[in-house]
C-alpha cells in the first residue's frame, strides 16, 4: 500500500546509527541537516494521496494504489507515466533531487532482466529478485543504491590490499552472508534500504569472488553506521542560499561492520560473469530519470539567465541571443533524448519496456559532458553581481539597506527585493559550493564520464553505418571478414 509522509518518517526512527560534523544524529527525521530532504521524501509521499495528485503520482491495481515510479514498466505509456510523476514531483517541491526512489528502483528491473544468467549460477536468486520487485511496489520503501566504495589503490587487485577497501563477503551461515567493507550513498540515512551492488573491479580471470555480490540491504539492520559528509543546509541564511538550504541531498559512507545479510536478500553472489553483465546493463532504466532531473536543471540555468538579462535590458542582443539559444539547444537536447527514448523504446531481455538504450546512452552522456559549458554560459548571462551582492541581512540594516535599495533598484518593475532574490538563486544555483558539488554529483552518480561513453559504445548500432559505407564505396565482401 501506498505510504504517506508521516509513516516514511515513522519509519526511519528505528536507532540507526548516523554521524554528520562529528555528532551523533537522534532523530535523523528533525536533525536541520537532514530535514529539509525527509520532509521533501515525505511529501512525494503525500502526493500520491491528494486529489490533485493522486492519478499522477500513482496508479489502482485490484482494489489497491500503488506508486507509478515503482511500478515495472511493459509499455509506452508506463514510461510516459513515469516521465509525467517526475515532472510533478519537482514542480511541486519548486527544485530538484536526484534521489527519491524512483531511479534506484530502476536498477532492480535491470536484474529481473538478467533473470536468466543469474539462474545459472542459483534459482533462488532469480526468485529473489522477482520477491523484492514486488515487495518493493507493495510495501512502498525509500529505495536507494550502494554502489560505490573507498576502493583503496586501484592499480591493486582487492585482494591483494586491504581486504575491506572493497566490501565483500567474510562468511557464510544459515541464515545468510555476512558482508564487511564500505559504500558510499546518497540519502542512504534517510532511507529504508538500499540494492547494494558491487563496483567496478578486476576480478582477475577467477570466476568466483568474494566481492562480486549483491544484495537488498535493511537500513535497519545492526552493524551499519551512516558517517555523513557536512550538509550545505544551515550553513548560510537561506534567503542568501535558497537552493542549497532546501535541496542538499547528504550522502553517507555506510560502514557495514559484519553486517548479515539474509538469504533471501541476496541477488547475486561469488560468480563473476553475474557481477559484470550486472555492472554493463545496471542503469539501462535509471539513467532515464537521472536524465530528466537535467532537464529541469537546464530550465533553472535558463530562467536565472533569462531574468537577469530582461531586467537588465539585454535581451536584444545579439551576443546575448546567440548564449540562450545554446542553453536552449542544450536542454531541448535532453529533451530530444528522452522523448526519442520512449518513442523508440525497445522491449528488454526480460519483456519489459525499456527507454532506446543507444538514445537514453547518448542523451546522458550529452546532458553530463556539456553541464559544465552550459552553467559557464548562465554565469556569464548572470554577470559578476552574483559574486558581489551583499547579504540579505544588509538590505535590511536601517543604514545600509537605503543604499543598497538605491543601486539595486532598476525600475518600477524591478525593486532592490526581487534583483536581490536573483542574484542569490543564481549564485546559488551557478557559484556556489554547493553548485560545485551538485555539478561533479552529476559527472560521477551515475558512473564517471567514460563510462558513459562505454555505454554508448555498447548499445550503438555500429552495423547500420558499416553497411552504407560499404555499399557507398563499392568495398568487397571480403572486408565483412
Amino acid at each position: 500500500m501506498l505510504r504517506t509522509g508521516q509513516q516514511y518518517k515513522d519509519s526511519l526512527r528505528d536507532g540507526r546509527r548516523i554521524w554528520i560534523n562529528g555528532e551523533r544524529v537522534q532523530d535523523v527525521t528533525t536533525h536541520p541537516q537532514f530535514k529539509p530532504l525527509v520532509d521533501i521524501r515525505a511529501r512525494i509521499y503525500d502526493l500520491a494521496h491528494e486529489d490533485a495528485t493522486r492519478d499522477m503520482m500513482s496508479y489502482e491495481e485490484n482494489g489497491e494504489r500503488y506508486s507509478i515510479g515503482l511500478k515495472l514498466p511493459y509499455s509506452q505509456a508506463d514510461w510516459h507515466a513515469k516521465r509525467r510523476a517526475t515532472d510533478v514531483v519537482l514542480e511541486d517541491v519548486g527544485g530538484i533531487v536526484t534521489r527519491v526512489g524512483d531511479e534506484t528502483a530502476g536498477e532492480m528491473w535491470s536484474l529481473f532482466d538478467g533473470q536468466d544468467i543469474l539462474n545459472e549460477v542459483d534459482p533462488r536468486f532469480s526468485v529473489n529478485i522477482r520477491n523484492h520487485i514486488q515487495q518493493v511496489i507493495k510495501t512502498d520503501p525509500f529505495h536507494v543504491s550502494a554502489n560505490t566504495d573507498p576502493k583503496g589503490d586501484r592499480s591493486k587487485r582487492p585482494q591483494d590490499q586491504d581486504p575491506d577497501m572493497l566490501l565483500h563477503v567474510v562468511r557464510e551461515t544459515d541464515a545468510g552472508i555476512v558482508v564487511r567493507g564500505a559504500k558510499y550513498e546518497t540519502a542512504a540515512a534517510y532511507a529504508n534500504q538500499a540494492f547494494t551492488k558491487p563496483t567496478i573491479a578486476n576480478w582477475g580471470d577467477s570466476a568466483l569472488s568474494e566481492y562480486a555480490v549483491g544484495f537488498i540491504c535493511d537500513f535497519s539492520s545492526p552493524n551499519l553506521r551512516f558517517i555523513c559528509r557536512t550538509g550545505f543546509t544551515g550553513r548560510a541564511p537561506a534567503e542568501d542560499y535558497p537552493l542549497s538550504n532546501r535541496f542538499d541531498e547528504v550522502d553517507a559512507l555506510v560502514i557495514y561492520d559484519d553486517v548479515l545479510i539474509p538469504w533471501e536478500n541476496v541477488l547475486f553472489y561469488q560468480h563473476t560473469r553475474a557481477a559484470t553483465f550486472i555492472r554493463a546493463t545496471l542503469h539501462r532504466y535509471s539513467a532515464f530519470a537521472f536524465v530528466q532531473r537535467n532537464l529541469k536543471l537546464a530550465d533553472m540555468m535558463i530562467g536565472a539567465a533569462l531574468w537577469n538579462v530582461r531586467q537588465t535590458g539585454l535581451e536584444k542582443q545579439q551576443a546575448v541571443q546567440e548564449k540562450l539559444a545554446t542553453l536552449a539547444c542544450y536542454r531541448e537536447g535532453i529533451n530530444a533524448h528522452l522523448t526519442a527514448a520512449i518513442a523508440m523504446a525497445e522491449e528488454s531481455p526480460g519483456g519489459l519496456t525499456m527507454p532506446n538504450q543507444s538514445l537514453l546512452m547518448t542523451g546522458r552522456v550529452h546532458a553530463c559532458s556539456q553541464l559544465h559549458h552550459m552553467m559557464h554560459l548562465a554565469r556569464e548571462l548572470c554577470g559578476g553581481q552574483i559574486c558581489v551582492t551583499p547579504d540579505a541581512a544588509s538590505f535590511r540594516d536601517t543604514e545600509a539597506g537605503p543604499w543598497l535599495k538605491k543601486f539595486y533598484t532598476l525600475n518600477e518593475n524591478w525593486d532592490s527585493d526581487d534583483r536581490r532574490k536573483l542574484l542569490a538563486f543564481a549564485r546559488d544555483l551557478l557559484n556556489s559550493d554547493y553548485a560545485g558539488h551538485r555539478l561533479t554529483f552529476q559527472l560521477f552518480a551515475q558512473s564517471p564520464p567514460f563510462a558513459h561513453l562505454g555505454a554508448v559504445y555498447r548499445n550503438f548500432d555500429w552495423d547500420d553505418a558499416l553497411r552504407f559505407t560499404k555499399k557507398s564505396a563499392g568495398l568487397s565482401d571480403r572486408v565483412l571478414n
